[in-house]
């Protein structure tokens, strides 16, 4: 199929590190490249039968384009999901429950994107409060944004819940994003959509101003077309400066290949294997390991943690945003059995039950979380790392067909991302190949604040695999 927008698709596809050398040598100002990307935005994605992946463009967007700081992202538009707060974007977590409530705030992470002299060019669109609403929920739609097509096959589902943002980058209408990710919502849409996501160690990447699910487990990171534009948008969110380094780095590396982290689509574990036989003729180390296996136990747990941190998570937070509207979660509940027409057309909020039903941080939380950790630490990840420096999986096949009211079909997702995001591990996703039209990923882990390892391996990966940009099909 021709390329959507012919005329701004060079542009689009650009690297953030190349558009900065664009941008220092004059060859076009930030205020030329905004304007050419919201051009490219109105032409792909907010049109008939786009993309739907961006939620809400900042009405500032070329005054910041005109006035951005100097700095390591100086003139670079970036979008952010739709969970964090930035002044002059809704933040609404794709709820109508949250929508008019002025922010008054930025998130400090957009604080410190806005010194490296980004532009806030918009917010993108999320799986609605971050898919934890219902069992049916349906990866990509929110009752504010609608649903979020994948850019490869758009009947196809793009992932989430940082949905808008995998799919944003991945169709070229900006060069990288912010998403959040608590278990896969990183790593699914970047699997998905075919491009680079990374969930930082929890804590990395300030959280402030951020709609909560989970303190334990809740992570900001970046979502980019290349292993190096992740790691530079990561360096800005983290406060660090080690990416150059880095994505260069061929110094000696021993991978772990977790044949339990495998989904069971075949076509994609004939990927995984042609890429581990790159990877060995590279020179890289590849070890087998093993690590406890998820038993139904593991995943109930998990879930427990996650309804008791969010009731009393999301509390806190709705109770101190300014504005009126909802307070608390049973406030949104209330909220979504009035305009069950708009909220609740294709799923229910079972899980919100669910959650309020715990009253929040108890016995039976403190003791799931205790049997949970012991799983993901001293059962799968420790003895699994001990003599490698990452882990490798492969942790969703193809993306599945979006099927409004039936949830998503996890059919062929490994559980890679859980063990990682109980921990609190970093968790990357690069693009391996394609299967059936639609790109898979490879999933990488490091052990805890070890971001400069996972860089370091999700570069030399990337390289040794070659597989370039990924630029989409944009199939309808």
């Amino acid at each position: 199929m021709p390329e959507l927008d012919s005329d701004s698709a060079d542009i689009g596809f650009t690297s953030a590190i190349d558009l900065l050398e664009g941008l220092r040598d004059g060859d076009f100002t930030s205020t030329e490249l905004t304007a050419t990307l919201l051009h490219r935005v109105s032409q792909v994605d907010d049109c008939d039968h786009g993309l739907q992946s961006v939620l809400a463009i900042a009405p500032d967007a070329m005054d910041q384009a005109a006035k951005a700081s100097p700095g390591p992202l100086h003139g670079l538009p970036v979008f952010i999901k739709d969970n964090i707060e930035a002044i002059g974007l809704p933040a609404t977590a794709g709820s109508l429950a949250l929508a008019g409530r002025t922010v008054t705030r930025d998130a400090e992470i957009v604080t410190r994107l806005r010194k490296a002299g980004a532009v806030i060019m918009g917010s993108t669109n999320l799986s609605e409060w971050a898919n934890i609403r219902s069992t049916q929920s349906t990866s990509g739609w929110s009752a504010i944004g609608g649903l979020t097509a994948n850019p490869w096959i758009f009947t196809h589902s793009a992932g989430g819940s940082s949905s808008g943002s995998g799919a944003a980058v991945a169709a070229g209408l900006i060069p990288f994003a912010v998403g959040t990710e608590t278990d896969g919502s990183i790593v699914c849409p970047a699997s998905l959509n075919g491009v680079v996501g990374i969930k930082p160690t929890v804590g990395t990447t300030s959280r402030t101003g951020v709609i909560p699910i989970s303190a334990s487990q809740d992570s900001p990171g970046p979502m980019a077309r290349s292993v190096a534009d992740a790691s530079l948008l990561l360096d800005v969110l983290a406060g660090t400066d080690t990416s150059r380094q880095n994505v260069v780095d061929d110094s000696p590396l021993r991978i772990g290949i977790m044949r339990q982290w495998v989904t069971s689509d075949l076509k994609s574990q004939q990927v995984f294997e042609d890429s581990l036989a790159l990877l060995a003729s590279a020179g890289i180390k590849l070890i087998e390991v093993r690590g406890a296996d998820m038993t139904e136990q593991d995943n109930d747990d998990e879930g427990t943690v996650l309804f008791h941190e969010l009731l009393d998570d999301l509390n806190g937070y709705l109770a101190a945003r300014p504005g009126e509207g909802v307070q608390s979660l049973a406030d949104v509940i209330a909220f979504n059995l009035e305009h069950r027409d708009a909220e609740m057309a294709h799923f229910e909020q079972e899980l919100f039950d669910i959650a309020v039903a715990t009253g929040g941080r108890n016995d039976v939380y403190r003791a799931a979380r205790e049997r949970n950790l012991e799983w993901a630490l001293h059962k799968v990840l420790n003895p699994a790392i001990t003599d490698v420096d990452v882990l490798i999986g492969v942790p969703y096949g193809p993306a599945w067909l979006s099927t409004l009211g039936k949830g998503d079909d996890y059919t062929d997702a490994s559980w890679m991302t859980h063990a990682p995001a109980i921990a609190g591990w970093p968790i990357g996703c690069l693009p391996m190949g394609l299967v059936r039209g639609l790109p898979v990923g490879m999933g990488v882990v490091a052990r805890a604040n070890d971001e400069t390892g996972l860089v370091r391996a999700m570069s030399r990966i990337e390289r040794t695999l070659g597989l370039g940009q990924l630029r989409p099909t944009f199939t309808r």
